[in-house]
Formats: C-alpha cells, sequence, structure tokens
C-alpha cells in the first residue's frame, strides 16, 4: 500500500520535472542577437526573406547545401498570425526576385515561388496556443529536377 507521504513527494516530482522540461530549450535555432540569428540564417538559406523573429526548428527541418543553392526543408516557427505571414511572403519575395507561381490562402496556405532554376513552396499553419503562432514549411528545389517514378515490378 502507498502510503500519502510517498504520494505526495511522488507528485511534486512529476510536477518539478514537467516544469523543467518546459522551460528547457530546444536548442534548434541560433542564438544570438537578433542580427547574428538572421545572419546564420541568411548563410543557409540565401537570398530567401524570412518574417521577423521566426527561428528554424531544427529537428524537423533537413537543409542540404547553402546559401542560394540550398535543397530541402526548413521549418519555422512565427511569432505573426498566418494571415500576416502570407502578406510577408507575397510582398517580400517578389521583391527579392521570386516570381509569384501561386498563391492559396486558407487554413493551409500555399504559395510557390519562382527564381532562376529554383523552386520555394511555402506552407502557413496555425500554431498551438502555447507553441508559435504559425508554422511555416519552405521546401526549396531545382525547377525542372527529373523526377522518375518508381517502378512496379
Amino acid at each position: 500500500m502507498i502510503n500519502i507521504h510517498t504520494l505526495k513527494v511522488g507528485t511534486l516530482a512529476l510536477f518539478l520535472s514537467a516544469l523543467l522540461g518546459a522551460c528547457a530549450s530546444s536548442g534548434d535555432s541560433p542564438t544570438g542577437t537578433a542580427n547574428e540569428v538572421q545572419e546564420i540564417q541568411t548563410q543557409l538559406l540565401g537570398d530567401m526573406p524570412l518574417p521577423a523573429a521566426s527561428k528554424i526548428i531544427g529537428a524537423d527541418s533537413l537543409i542540404i547545401g547553402r546559401g542560394d543553392n540550398w535543397v530541402g526543408r526548413v521549418v519555422l516557427s512565427g511569432v505573426q498570425t498566418p494571415t500576416d505571414i502570407y502578406a510577408f511572403f507575397q510582398s517580400e519575395y517578389p521583391r527579392a526576385g521570386w516570381t509569384t507561381v501561386s498563391a492559396v490562402k486558407s487554413k493551409t496556405s500555399i504559395l510557390v515561388f519562382t527564381k532562376g532554376d529554383r523552386t520555394a513552396t511555402v506552407e502557413l499553419n496555425e500554431g498551438s496556443l502555447t507553441g508559435p503562432k504559425t508554422i511555416i514549411t519552405i521546401t526549396s528545389s531545382p525547377k525542372n529536377a527529373n523526377v522518375v517514378a518508381p517502378s512496379r515490378k
């Protein structure tokens, strides 16, 4: 039989563990001043403007290469609403030389841009109550990549 004291101590330990876990930093995004973080993200993602204060979620991202020639997927947490971030991409990407191919504003918004021989797809989703306001997923690839469908055997 469990006595009351053991139950109280166990509950307190569980509560403190949860509290410490919630306070821990994931370490996914670069740290430092806002300018230092922006410089690191620019080195990684090149000429792709990012919304202010957005941070890379490293565990969900796959960045191959760097600068203007990276390919893969980068997932960011955004502090603005999905509507504000959608407006940011619609205005800032064309200013950076990207051409809008498609833009759909909905619960999950999708924007597709091209620049030179590259394509960037931006997906925006609402965040959670306790997390970021918006989850931003940017997928970058060559525009006319040779994609071969798997053969059926």
